[in-house]
């Protein structure tokens, strides 16, 4: 069991760097404002650090036994977990209104294709560790 949840925790924190990665990427370049989205972080240990543990203990649903043999679909539907958090609760919290839009129409789209990323990242990682 502890294989179990140290390869999720490990594999939710991977894929959250790996999100983390892709979104500051993201803004840094350009594609953000370009696709509409007033999202641009500051890559910060104080912005990264959240980010991973959080990721790390989203990712402990991989434990639940739910499509085993299906790597990617299970990372999929992990994800949007996380992702319904995020647009429900986060971002309205945070002033940009449900679903985060009003920080642009496609924040919500960029937020469930970088989460799909995530989870299928932690499900692969997981899968090879567990």
């Amino acid at each position: 069991m502890v294989r179990k949840i140290s390869g999720a925790f490990t594999g939710g924190a991977l894929g959250a760097l790996i999100d983390s990665v892709n979104i500051w990427v993201l803004g840094q370049v350009g594609i953000t404002a370009w696709l509409g989205v007033a999202l641009r972080p500051q890559f910060t240990a104080s912005w990264l650090y959240p980010r991973l543990v959080w990721g790390g203990i989203w990712a402990m649903l991989l434990i639940l036994p739910l499509c085993r043999q299906k790597t990617a679909l299970r990372g999929i539907l992990m994800s949007l977990v996380p992702t319904t958090m995020m647009l429900v609760m986060v971002f309205p919290e945070m002033g940009l209104g449900l679903m985060g839009l009003k920080a642009g129409l496609l924040t919500p789209l960029l937020v469930l294709l970088l989460n799909f990323i995530y989870g299928m990242a932690a499900s692969f990682w997981y899968k090879n560790c567990a």
